[in-house]
């Protein structure tokens, strides 16, 4: 899985087969025969964009290291209903311990890459890169961030450890715009850390502040209205990275990006994205 952290990946199958199969999978222990072996279809019931697969692999290998797992789409691919994404053959009892973590982490996965998949589409000829945010399910991040990527759309930050992003509440409790811009230098500086700095900004007077402080990688518009959203974008004229936040959906994507901004971050990518129905069935 290409940019995936695999102690990450690990953490969370484990966690995740603890939650749901604890000391045994009894009705499985019950009535099938633990060498017995099946294949079995993963069948999408939905359209959009399939995320996951790689994931799927990765976890029946993890149940059995004698899995056969053969592809019939790849992880990118637009998919529709009756659409057969693999094929996997291991042993019954391994089979369905990982069933609902394979279909619940690539229905969520899929969710995500579809709707990312969207908004691309809608400034592909653009020069802007739409980016998500930090709104991803907890401890999932890591892959959600990795769906994103999969519907071809760019991840901003992955935490707090990576990027500064002084916002309104950052300013709010030190003071101003100015006095967080030097606040932060003089704290990267302290600490010997090279990361971006990104201020959020309401108004045309607190961009200009901003800019007259300097020091900064990027401008965050938040929430102007297409009229301002140009004006700002014509008064940073290429100084710093310009970013447009807030009233971002599918409807309003196309004309904000026409502002010419360099960036527009999306977090509907991940808190607005549904799952793609999907289903695993063993083949008689």
């Amino acid at each position: 899985m290409e940019g995936i952290n695999q102690s990450l990946l690990d953490a969370f199958i484990n966690a995740s087969l603890r939650e749901d199969v604890k000391d045994g999978d009894h009705t499985s222990l019950a009535c099938i025969d633990p060498l017995s072996r099946d294949t079995a279809r993963l069948i999408v019931k939905d359209e959009g964009v399939i995320a996951g697969i790689d994931f799927a692999e990765y976890v029946f290998n993890k149940l059995d290291d004698s899995v056969g797992f053969n592809r019939l789409l790849k992880d990118g691919d637009k998919v529709s209903h009756g659409d057969i994404a693999f094929e996997v053959e291991c042993n019954s009892q391994a089979l369905l311990k990982g069933e609902r973590l394979v279909l619940n982490t690539m229905q969520r996965l899929s969710g995500v890459s579809s709707m990312a998949r969207k908004f691309r589409d809608l400034v592909h000829d653009l020069p802007v890169t739409i980016l998500d945010t930090r709104k991803t399910t907890p401890l999932m991040r890591f892959l959600e961030k990795w769906a994103v990527r999969i519907g071809g759309c760019t991840n901003y930050r992955d935490g707090l450890y990576d990027w500064i992003m002084i916002k309104d509440n950052h300013v709010v409790a030190c003071g101003s715009i100015t006095k967080a811009i030097q606040k932060v230098k003089a704290y990267l500086k302290e600490n010997n850390k090279q990361l971006g700095i990104t201020v959020e900004v309401r108004n045309l007077e607190e961009l200009r502040e901003a800019m007259k402080e300097g020091g900064i990688t990027r401008i965050m518009l938040d929430n102007f209205e297409l009229g301002m959203l140009k004006e700002a974008v014509k008064i940073i004229d290429g100084q710093y990275e310009s970013e447009a936040s807030g009233g971002v959906n599918l409807s309003t994507v196309r004309a904000i990006a026409e502002t010419g901004v360099n960036f527009i971050s999306v977090g509907a990518l991940t808190h607005s994205a549904g799952s793609l129905d999907m289903s695993l069935k063993v083949k008689k």
